[in-house]
């Protein structure tokens, strides 16, 4: 992790507030990404979708130590997202073309060049524009989550209810892994993922507790969450080759690249799943208690 706050076994008297100030950090990414001059309004918008999806799963975390609050403030974050995200797909596109392009796609170079081309303007035509008034929107929900913040009850937040609620979050992840990888439906996988997103910034909090180990897990969710994405980012691909769609003629020329490039993905996340959800849920909540209590390692 970088200079964020976490969790670390000398802190047995301030759990509630490292979870405070956790939360709040994820609120200072924010105000960085849309306070920065020199950014683009893609940097921008990229940077402040990012750290709402860290402060989204911090608050999932949190709802049951604070009530209702949080998911008031989650569902916020995210309708705020959705309206930044206009040029979301376009980008998607444009990464599965990339991935198509360096595993052989038999393309002229040209061809690959119009089709870019022709994702690019999709993509630019949906950027969301930051402008005065929405980065004025975004300021006052940051603020309104800083005050709220403030004033949350977590002095009474012990480790060990903590360590029960992610793995809480582990188990729900877990359980939506599917017996047949191959065949599972693309909408499966994409809630795989979310929930993949979300356990792998809740577990980045606890590193300091076994810093090689912890390291590692996060990492190995980063890569399944990335596996992932690359084939929701296919999905994509796929949907602008459809009737009527801006890149129907190279349907016939990019479909079979797609769903071979999708069984790599679909395989490769297969392999990192059954190694990261390894463990049984409760033997998760154990490990990080142990370790707590050990003083970490």
């Amino acid at each position: 992790m970088d200079d964020r706050p976490a969790f670390a076994s000398d802190q047995k008297h301030a759990v509630g507030e490292t979870l405070r100030a956790t939360v709040r950090a994820c609120l200072v990414e924010g105000r960085t990404a849309i306070d920065e001059a020199n950014k683009s309004d893609a940097e921008a918008v990229h940077d402040f979708r990012r750290a709402m999806k860290r402060w989204r799963a911090l608050l999932r975390l949190l709802e049951p130590f604070v009530g209702p609050q949080a998911k008031d403030l989650r569902d916020q974050a995210r309708d705020l997202a959705r309206e930044l995200s206009g040029a979301r797909d376009g980008q998607s596109a444009l990464d599965a073309l990339d991935d198509l392009e360096k595993h052989g796609l038999a393309l002229s170079s040209g061809s690959f060049a119009r089709l870019r081309s022709r994702v690019q303007e999709l993509r630019r035509a949906a950027e969301t524009t930051l402008d005065m008034v929405m980065r004025q929107r975004l300021g006052d929900a940051l603020d309104g989550a800083e005050a709220t913040v403030a004033n949350w009850p977590l002095v009474d937040v012990t480790f060990e209810a903590l360590a029960a609620e992610l793995a809480r979050h582990y188990r729900g992840a877990r359980r939506l892994i599917s017996a047949d990888w191959q065949t599972a439906a693309p909408e499966a996988l994409h809630e795989l993922r979310k929930r993949v997103v979300i356990h792998r910034y809740q577990m980045e909090m606890v590193e300091p507790l076994w810093p090689r180990f912890m390291k590692m897990w996060t990492s190995e969710a980063q890569r399944l969450r990335d596996r992932l994405g690359k084939h929701q980012d296919l999905l994509m691909l796929a949907n602008l080759t459809g009737p009527h769609q801006s890149l129907t003629r190279w349907r016939s020329r990019l479909a079979p690249a797609i769903a071979e490039r999708r069984e790599v993905h679909v395989a490769a996340a297969e392999r990192i799943a059954t190694r990261l959800f390894l463990e049984r849920p409760k033997a998760v909540r154990r490990r990080l208690v142990e370790l707590w209590s050990m003083g970490g390692l």
